[in-house]
């Protein structure tokens, strides 16, 4: 009887507990390979995994976001709550430099036209407030395209593309393709390791 007396107040007293109410800016991720856990770790296809973005997703919900809710010319987190971050398990290359593997936070300046992208060494931020310039490790700019429609949630992808894939980053009627370099790299490493053992 006092077992089930224990049992009952444990249940009560977690009832009890003030749970958060739903994050208006759900949390998210994207991988390279696309859909990595499922395709590759669950379905068995063949993959490695090279990357993987989580971001939070605010929505239109009708406002102007580029020019008014987003300002042009200012350090954006690339999404909502904390700072957008990205991992990448193996050496890229980002603009033309290379970025050895590991976890940055993503920040943007978005314009009009192009939008600067930002791989920054300091992780765990929120939002953008306390952004240290000194601790960039690459910008590069990117042109902006326009949608067909409005993209209400801001949304975020991994696509193939050649030398390796494109991270594409759309909201409102905004779309950008940051360009990640990898299988270069990779097959160079090869090389390498080949010759190495021919030695």
């Amino acid at each position: 009887m006092s077992a089930f007396l224990v049992c009952a107040a444990l249940i009560s007293n977690g009832q009890d507990k003030k749970l958060p109410p739903l994050d208006q800016s759900p949390m998210d991720m994207a991988y390279y390979p696309p859909m990595y856990p499922y395709l590759v770790k669950l379905k068995g296809q063949p993959g490695n995994l090279v990357a993987r973005v989580i971001y939070s997703r605010p929505q239109k919900k009708g406002r102007k976001i580029f020019g008014e809710l987003e300002e042009y010319g200012k350090v954006w987190r690339l999404g909502a709550n904390e700072a957008t971050e990205v991992e990448f398990y193996q050496p890229v290359s980002i603009g033309g430099k290379n970025i050895a593997k590991g976890r940055y936070t993503l920040y943007c300046i978005p314009t009009a036209n192009n939008w600067t992208i930002i791989l920054n060494k300091e992780t765990d931020i929120w939002g953008a407030y306390k952004y240290d310039e000194k601790l960039d490790v690459v910008r590069t700019s990117i042109p902006v395209t326009t949608t067909a429609n409005e993209v209400e949630a801001l949304t975020m992808i991994f696509e193939k593309a050649p030398g390796g894939a494109n991270l594409v980053m759309a909201w409102d009627k905004s779309q950008v393709s940051l360009p990640i370099k990898f299988n270069d790299m990779a097959s160079n490493t090869m090389k390498k390791g080949k010759a190495t053992a021919k030695k």
